[in-house]
């Protein structure tokens, strides 16, 4: 049944990789179930295997000495987390968290496969490349962000890549995990929220948030 759930997924979310790959991995990687909740990574464990993200969501961030969250960003199907990569690849520990913020399915490649993989399959080392440019990508959106723009703007858009990643107007969000996100307090969010409300830009419920614009 594992092998048969690990073949479905390869083939759908990872097209691009050529025959002899999707079959060594199907043969190779093991599969996770990740509840709601649940740490894939934490800081300081050592990796034994690189992930990749096959259902849904899983959040990346840093955490500070006093407990707070930097949002770094988000893992979503057919992602793979570069850090798992690298740390795996050179026997490093990890300097972030990763919790899964839906019940997640992940496929776990063993360290052992990772030179293998680079060496022997293009469409693999291509796809780690890009993995690496992604990551790099959004953790730019991030600082700049923090570097040249007000939390409105953080704001408005945080919630259009929420909007985009999820494929739905309605965002299921707590204020404070936006502010969790946002490195602001619930207060503050919840006061700008409901200024976006006023010109149309949202709705604001109970326990989502509808993206109007």
């Amino acid at each position: 049944m594992n092998s048969s759930n690990i073949s479905h997924y390869i083939n759908t979310l990872f097209p691009q990789f050529e025959p002899a790959l999707k079959k060594t991995l199907i043969e190779q990687v093991t599969i996770k179930s990740v509840k709601a909740g649940e740490h894939l990574m934490q800081t300081g464990q050592y990796f034994r295997s690189t992930v990749l993200i096959v259902e849904g969501r899983v959040k990346l961030y840093r955490e500070g000495t006093d407990g707070n969250e930097f949002f770094m960003y988000y893992l979503q199907p057919g992602d793979a987390c570069a850090l798992s990569m690298i740390c795996a690849a050179k026997q490093e520990s990890s300097g972030i968290m990763g919790k899964a913020i839906e019940d997640s399915t992940i496929l776990m490649v063993p360290i052992a496969l990772m030179d293998e993989l680079m060496k022997q399959f293009p469409s693999w080392y291509y796809f780690v490349m890009e993995t690496y440019r992604s990551r790099f990508e959004e953790l730019l959106e991030v600082i700049d962000g923090i570097a040249f723009k007000g939390l409105d703007e953080r704001l408005k858009f945080y919630l259009e890549k929420q909007q985009q990643q999820v494929q739905s107007n309605e965002l299921h969000l707590t204020h404070q995990e936006v502010a969790s996100d946002l490195n602001s307090s619930r207060e503050v969010i919840s006061r700008l929220l409901k200024k976006m409300e006023q010109r149309g830009e949202i709705k604001l419920y109970r326990n989502y948030i509808e993206m109007i614009k």
